[in-house]
């Protein structure tokens, strides 16, 4: 429930540890985001409304707070994140088969070859597609590591979703976090971007079953 409570709120979680930390919010805004995009083991850290809220308080004057160097600061973090994913994944696939994940999945090699294929198919807008989706965004760099995806061709989209991930939802928590109304819905909001970000998956889900038939 603290969890919840944690994501759902966090505009004034963030805005009691800037009065008590000042600038040094910068560096837990960094370390969120790149622990919620690096490690596999945190998908449910705040992304969205992370980037929502930073924006927002950015816009208060009196949290001397720059949305420029948090936008610079967190397409940094998300790619550093990814990255680490990336690498980690690729790691764990070279070992073959047998391969285990903490120690618990065990990597097939029949999956490594399938996840290969889709990524070399559909891969460069599918990590795309996945910076905007809670939690799919956290996996898919490692398993496009995993199916070993070529990396330029992972690492120039993967740049790409990152700048329009961040810069997106903070200018959007920037020009419009600030309206009286949102303000005092802030979970409302966080709902809205979450059913948002959701509407790729489900028209793809539903675009496959069409397919089928």
């Amino acid at each position: 429930m603290e969890l919840i409570d944690f994501i759902l709120h966090f505009d004034k979680h963030l805005q009691d540890f800037i009065n008590s930390y000042g600038i040094l919010v910068y560096g837990l805004l960094f370390l969120i985001v790149f622990m919620e995009t690096g490690l596999v083991v945190t998908p449910f850290l705040p992304g969205d409304s992370l980037l929502f809220a930073a924006g927002a308080l950015a816009a208060n004057e009196m949290n001397h707070l720059n949305v420029g160097l948090i936008i610079a600061l967190l397409i940094i973090a998300a790619l550093c994140g990814d990255n680490s994913n990336y690498f980690i994944g690729r790691y764990l696939a070279k070992k073959g088969e047998g391969a285990k994940l903490f120690g618990i999945f065990t990597i097939r090699k029949d999956y490594l070859d399938k996840t290969h294929s889709f990524y070399e198919k559909h891969g460069a807008r599918t990590i795309i597609i996945a910076r905007f989706v809670p939690i799919v965004r956290t996996f898919a760099p490692f398993v496009a590591g995993v199916g070993s995806m070529t990396y330029k061709k992972y690492i120039t989209y993967c740049i790409g979703g990152a700048i329009l991930w961040v810069s997106s939802i903070t200018l959007a928590g920037y020009f419009f976090g600030s309206l009286p109304w949102i303000k005092a819905n802030f979970e409302k909001v966080v709902f809205a971007i979450i059913l948002v970000s959701l509407l790729p998956v489900v028209y793809e889900v539903i675009k496959h079953k069409l397919a089928k038939k």
